[in-house]
């Protein structure tokens, strides 16, 4: 159609009172917008749906059961109310067991996040057989947690390799039942446990390594920095989002630990490497005691979420804030 019939057309409307026809365009939008909606709802669906099922129906079990006293057979009729958290709460067992979280968590920040950091801008340089070295840090990592703890469990037995090896050093006076006295087991266990997982760290801090522009060490370098100059006003301030994510993983792990210390220890002698987790798994599932079981269960449960929380609302909310999202299309 010309303009000059446009024109027509539009002079023809106007005399018999009429306005020209609108565009389709916004029909079509509408028609696409609804079909992105769709596709969205398609595709997480199943995703929420196992999340459901799979996480908040078992969460919401767990409290209800938790106000009862209940065996697992019979018939939830014997209703207590908050009885059980009561009782969770002058527990001496369940108390220290959350204390031993609490010595893993503040071990593993003080101890496990410099050995992470050092052994990860070491192995950012250039070095012979890097690719080895980075294997056998990251190595542990990937071993089962029943593997690694019934090989520690043989190489830790009396007489076993760690006795010769201090044997051999002339330390024979250090040698201890590293598993078996109460005094030293939760020491053994969280030297184990940084040694099962410091490779998670590693590899996680050289990923962050890796998008620190070269170009400010380079700089930095031309200046007259030294290597801890670098390291304490370039590297850990860059590195920062990467290490709060860790910290954050690694309070979650050590809150919620359980297999490597279930294996060998089982978390004795006499509870002194007991965590909340064992010590629920052994009144929930061993004695019977699925109600204060459940109870243990969602008291864990709510200290790990406010922490959840917390940290993210106080500390990694400066990894966010001034970030742009944006809708494409």
């Amino acid at each position: 159609m010309s303009s000059v019939d446009r024109a027509t057309g539009r002079q023809e409307g106007e005399r018999l009172g009429t306005q020209p026809l609108p565009p389709a365009r916004p029909a079509r939008l509408g028609a696409l917008r609804s079909r992105k909606t769709a596709e969205i709802i398609l595709l997480l669906t199943p995703a929420l749906a196992l999340y459901v099922l799979f996480v908040l129906l078992p969460v919401g079990q767990s409290a209800y059961y938790s106000l009862f006293k209940w065996n697992g057979l019979e018939p939830l009729t014997n209703f207590v109310g908050l009885d059980n958290y009561r009782r969770a709460f002058k527990d001496t067992v369940f108390l220290s067991s959350l204390g031993h979280n609490g010595f893993i968590v503040v071990a593993s920040l003080v101890i496990q996040l410099p050995i992470g950091l050092g052994l990860a801008i070491l192995l950012n340089r250039r070095l012979k057989g890097q690719s080895l070295l980075r294997m056998v840090v990251f190595a542990p990592y990937v071993l089962a947690e029943v593997v690694a703890g019934v090989a520690w469990l043989l190489i830790l037995q009396p007489d076993g390799l760690v006795d010769w090896f201090f044997t051999q050093l002339g330390l024979g006076d250090y040698v201890q039942l590293w598993v078996g006295d109460t005094d030293v087991v939760l020491y053994t266990m969280f030297a184990i446990i940084t040694w099962k997982y410091i490779g998670f760290a590693v590899i996680l801090f050289l990923a962050g390594l890796q998008g620190i522009p070269k170009e400010l060490t380079e700089a930095a370098k031309i200046d007259g920095a030294t290597g801890w100059q670098l390291t304490r006003s370039i590297t850990v301030p860059l590195l920062g989002p990467t290490i709060r994510i860790w910290v954050f993983l690694s309070v979650i792990g050590s809150i919620q630990l359980f297999d490597l210390i279930w294996v060998m220890t089982g978390g004795g002698p006499a509870n002194s490497s007991s965590t909340a987790v064992t010590y629920l798994y052994i009144r929930g599932f061993q004695r019977s005691s699925f109600g204060y079981g459940s109870a243990l269960a969602v008291v864990l449960f709510v200290i790990s979420f406010v922490f959840a929380l917390l940290y993210q609302r106080y500390v990694m909310r400066r990894d966010v804030e001034g970030s742009v999202t944006r809708r494409v299309g």
